[in-house]
């Protein structure tokens, strides 16, 4: 069965992405590849508790730096959310300290955030976020639009900037379906609905949307809006960007209202776009209409080897240049040689065997696995995946079975919680993307890899540690695709260090490939200084023109975007 999209998880804890589940989500062969790999003590790892429980106590009250804002400014806050909600005590400043990056984790399991919102404030309604943001104005206090809360940039950070205090605007109390305009196939929803509620919400009247990113089961649709996403299934049903058919923005100088007069525009620039992947330093996204589809009813999976990444690839762009509109499967994830044999090493088992075997027997000893969902209703599905098939076998393709990509389904919202147990026991893992045309994906993807490996073995330790850097392709277009890296290491004792070495080298080498320093993790504090490279000097300027007229005082997000 594939995973529910509609399910909700509980509201991730301020240590991590989820509640510990008993005994913790750490395999068998997760732990067999860790032990083998990295060194990790395995037997350690399994003994009761180790992954049972919280790795640090809630601060307290007493623990924490008095909060900034004057007695006026929390009265004025209070009145302006008379609906909502103020709250200054430690558990909800905690909660809003951070977003999910690593960084972000580890100073909140060793109960030292780097910064705490002085108040999180969360209206009830529209008309309360303007009265909220004019109350900020009018005080004098920096505001954070807070989501899910998902951001692995730095993007809900509390900065204050040059004021003296910082809010977290909780947007999650504005969740509600507005319209669902069944002629159109257009559903406006309040911005704070969170991914499985928004699903939720369609499925009941028969449609989804289809954006089902990572951070699906956290995240919000006006994060999506905010942050530029694109969701696991994005080559089938578009990223967010495209999805966005209207949007409302309040901003302390007013609404915009943008989009939804007319199928399509040639009015000028589409002004969307300063809204979607804002960030919040613009204003604060509370509604949002968005294209739906009616709700896929069948599902058909698919699984193919290479020898090679670079194989792989040119099929995949064979499929996307040449192939009839559909070929495409809604979810293509290409996994290189080093994803592929840890994905294949943690399945373990007689099938994992044969297909080993299966392999070996074709010429292919380090494959590189692409894995394919189609999604319609009826036959469709395998209608297409017969016309892909075709292509893909043209271009070298081995049949792995279909049981990869099903695999790969029921497990597809696993990850996040997979990294705070490995965080527990002392390894350090996270993320990071970026994508380049289809002329310099495998030297981009190639650079990108050996700069990681190269940080993590410029250790303290001078002789390097243990890794395993992996990469796969999950976002395919007609003239390049993305890729996602993930790295594993065993942490060192400075592994806020370790990591920021390792983004650091990661993000020179995407600016020397010509690459985008950002697919659809956003900017945030850790791109920003990259942006003028990919945007221009002028173009960071009519971005602070921009700002400057829709928050001349500065009170958005500062510190972000740019």
């Amino acid at each position: 069965m594939a995973a529910d999209i509609t399910e909700s998880v509980p509201v991730s804890p301020w240590w991590g992405w989820a509640p510990p589940t008993p005994g913790g989500a750490l395999s068998e062969g997760t732990l067999a590849v860790l032990a083998e790999r990295l060194g990790i003590d395995a037997e350690a790892a399994r003994r009761p508790g180790v992954l049972d429980a919280a790795p640090a106590t809630i601060p307290s009250d007493a623990d924490l730096a008095a909060s900034a804002l004057t007695e006026a400014a929390v009265a004025a806050l209070v009145a302006a959310a008379p609906t909502g909600a103020v709250a200054q005590d430690a558990a909800s400043r905690v909660a809003h300290a951070a977003g999910k990056n690593t960084v972000d984790l580890l100073h909140q399991r060793a109960g030292t955030p780097l910064a705490l919102p002085d108040a999180v404030v969360r209206p009830g309604e529209r008309a309360e976020v303007a009265a909220v943001l004019a109350e900020c104005v009018a005080h004098g206090v920096a505001v954070v639009p807070f989501g899910g809360g998902s951001s692995v940039v730095g993007g809900v950070a509390p900065l204050a900037g040059e004021h003296h205090a910082v809010i977290a605007l909780d947007l999650t109390g504005l969740s509600r379906l507005l319209d669902l305009n069944e002629r159109d196939r257009t559903a406006t929803f309040e911005a704070g609905v969170r991914g499985p509620d928004l699903e939720r919400q369609l499925a009941d009247r028969g449609y989804t949307l289809g954006h089902i990113p990572q951070s699906h089961q956290q995240a919000t649709l006006g994060g999506y809006a905010a942050t530029r996403s694109a969701g696991q299934a994005s080559t089938g049903y578009g990223a967010i960007a495209e999805l966005i058919t209207a949007i409302r923005i309040e901003t302390p100088t007013g609404p915009l209202v943008l989009g939804g007069r007319a199928p399509a525009s040639a009015a000028g620039p589409d002004l969307r776009h300063l809204v979607i992947g804002s960030e919040g330093t613009i204003g604060v996204i509370t509604e949002v209409t968005v294209a739906v589809k009616r709700k896929p009813t069948t599902k058909a999976y698919g699984a193919w080897a290479f020898p090679s990444f670079e194989a792989g690839a040119e099929a995949i762009r064979a499929l996307a240049q040449d192939g009839a509109a559909g070929d495409l499967p809604d979810v293509c994830r290409l996994s290189d040689e080093e994803e592929t044999e840890l994905t294949l090493a943690q399945s373990g088992g007689t099938q994992t065997e044969m297909l080993r075997r299966w392999l070996r027997s074709r010429g292919i000893d380090t494959p590189a696995l692409l894995l394919g969902v189609w999604e319609g209703s009826g036959s469709e599905p395998k209608a297409r995946l017969r016309r892909a098939r075709k292509i893909l076998r043209a271009h070298g393709a081995v049949s792995a079975t279909s049981a990869p990509a099903a695999a790969w389904d029921r497990g597809r919202f696993s990850s996040p919680r997979l990294r705070d147990e490995l965080l527990t026991i002392g390894v350090l893992v996270d993320t990071l993307e970026t994508a380049a045309t289809w002329t310099n994906l495998a030297a981009t993807h190639t650079a990108v890899a050996a700069a990681i490996r190269g940080a993590l073995a410029a250790g303290p330790a001078g002789g390097g540690i243990a890794s395993a850097v992996q990469g796969h392709v999950s976002h395919v277009y007609r003239n390049g695709a993305s890729l996602y890296y993930t790295f594993i290491a065993k942490a060192e004792h400075d592994p806020v260090a370790q990591y920021e070495r390792v983004k650091r080298a990661a993000n020179e080498a995407i600016v020397a490939s010509g690459a985008t320093i950002t697919h659809h993790h956003a900017v945030g504090t850790e791109h920003a200084a990259h942006l003028p490279t990919e945007i221009g000097e002028q173009g960071v300027r009519i971005l602070r023109a921009v700002k400057r007229e829709l928050d001349p005082t500065g009170i958005m997000n500062p510190g972000k975007l740019i």
